[in-house]
């Protein structure tokens, strides 16, 4: 029996699918700034890091196992270990790894993070096919545009829904970015699209887990066969993204379709990226700024009665984790970031290892933050006060955390969280060389040398 629906839909919806595939196919190489081409090279430094040095994770143990059973071709590196997989399991694993540490980049108007998925997929396969880092570094600026301006499109009412938007958008990032490394032409680039737009991947609800950095991976993954596919002759609606029942208006009710054509070409949202300082959700980084600077003050831990805290509503339902038990939750827990960058100044991966989490004096500190939900207060701000056992009070109120656009990671800030990251894996020899080839990747014939210094 046929069901009798009334879906509010937009079928006039501009041809998004088909601008964004003429857009990706035909746009000219390296045709923006020198500013904005710096930071593609930043975007790639922090995504390889950030994938070497979580390359001995569990999850990422437990996924390269998984992935083996398949008996995979050794086509392509998995950052950090000495093993090679096809391009597809190249790129999954290293999307996982990229975003473990929940250290990678993120466009702060949709929190995606966008280089887990596009990079992932366009590094597996420009070292099967030889590819230059030039046109690696063309197809990421363009597949983080289409990734990042299909999020500016549906957020934030997709993202309420539930939907984990670095996986929802990403694989079309990938599929975009990968169809312009194989030199797909707008027909096949707009099949591409469409077949990633029918894998969407992600939910909130996995927030805490392993599965959350599968979210890019998968995406990686998703992305890189749809444009495989595509290549090939496997076809998909034209229409994909924009029809009343394609990708945007499923996932989201906001389907603002400026936010894909408006000065497309021109501003390109690789600019609007940031970097971590801090290894956990960025709505947590006002907070632990916060406490940073009142160690710096002088404030120790025994000399606290408790940490007031006030912040958005949307910090407490991210990160409103007051016990977490391993450290993949205490990322989700603004209580242990505040009892991290005051009891040790920082929060990088290491204040986020299990043994840190639930250490006895740090579960004691976190249980003296109390945080309560104020809307006055910006989602990126954070207003702090610790009150003391002699009874004063010491304030601080962090408008924008540092790492954000308006406070940015310099170079030499991503180059200390590099070596920070890489130098456990693969010593701080090998770092460096590695280094020095990521910000030299325009320059590279081929990704051969760079992937080879990633193996230990």
């Amino acid at each position: 029996m046929a069901r009798n629906t009334q879906v509010a839909a937009d079928h006039n919806a501009p041809p998004v699918t088909r601008v964004l595939a003429e857009y990706v196919a035909k746009h000219p190489s390296r045709g923006w700034s020198d500013t904005v081409d710096h930071e593609a090279h930043r975007t790639f430094l922090n995504w390889f890091g950030c994938a070497v040095g979580a390359a001995r994770h569990e999850a990422v143990e437990a996924a390269l196992a998984a992935v083996q059973v398949l008996q995979p071709a050794p086509q392509a590196t998995v950052l950090g270990r000495s093993e090679k997989v096809d391009i597809a399991s190249a790129a999954l694993l290293n999307g996982i790894s990229s975003h473990t540490f929940d250290f990678d980049d993120t466009h702060l108007k949709t929190i995606i993070h966008p280089a887990g998925p596009v990079a992932s997929a366009l590094l597996a396969l420009a070292e099967l096919n030889g590819s230059s880092g030039r046109s690696l570094l063309d197809a990421l600026v363009l597949g983080i545009d289409v990734a990042c301006r299909l999020g500016n499109t549906v957020y934030p009412e997709h993202y309420d829904r539930g939907w984990h938007i670095t996986g929802t958008t990403g694989m079309l990032g990938a599929a975009a970015g990968c169809a312009r490394l194989l030199g797909l032409d707008a027909d096949r680039t707009a099949m591409a699209l469409g077949i990633a737009a029918s894998q969407p991947i992600g939910l909130r609800e996995q927030f805490g887990t392993m599965t959350k950095p599968f979210h890019p991976g998968g995406a990686a993954r998703a992305g890189l066969m749809a444009a495989l596919m595509a290549q090939r002759g496997f076809t998909a609606s034209p229409k994909a993204i924009e029809a009343p029942r394609g990708w945007a208006q499923v996932v989201s009710t906001k389907c603002d379709w400026n936010e894909v054509t408006d000065e497309l070409g021109e501003r390109f949202e690789i600019s609007f990226n940031s970097y971590k300082p801090f290894a956990c959700g960025i709505v947590i980084h006002p907070s632990i700024d916060a406490c940073v600077q009142l160690r710096g003050r002088g404030i120790a831990p025994e000399q606290v009665e408790r940490i007031e805290l006030k912040v958005h509503s949307l910090v407490l339902e991210l990160t409103g984790k007051k016990e977490p038990a391993d450290g993949l939750q205490g990322k989700f827990s603004v209580y242990h970031g505040c009892a991290a960058g005051l009891l040790f100044g920082r929060a990088a991966e290491e204040e986020f290892a299990d043994a840190i989490v639930t250490r006895p004096d740090v579960v004691a500190l976190r249980r003296k933050v109390v945080a309560t939900v104020d809307d006055r207060i910006d989602e990126a701000s954070a207003d702090v006060t610790a009150v003391l056992v002699d009874g004063r009070r010491e304030h601080v109120f962090v408008e924008h955390a540092i790492g954000s656009l308006q406070r940015p990671m310099s170079d030499d800030d991503l180059a200390r969280k590099f070596h920070g990251l890489a130098d456990p894996v693969i010593g701080a020899q090998r770092s460096s060389t590695l280094l020095a080839g990521c910000r030299a990747l325009a320059e590279a014939g081929d990704l051969h040398a760079l992937t080879a210094l990633a193996r230990p």
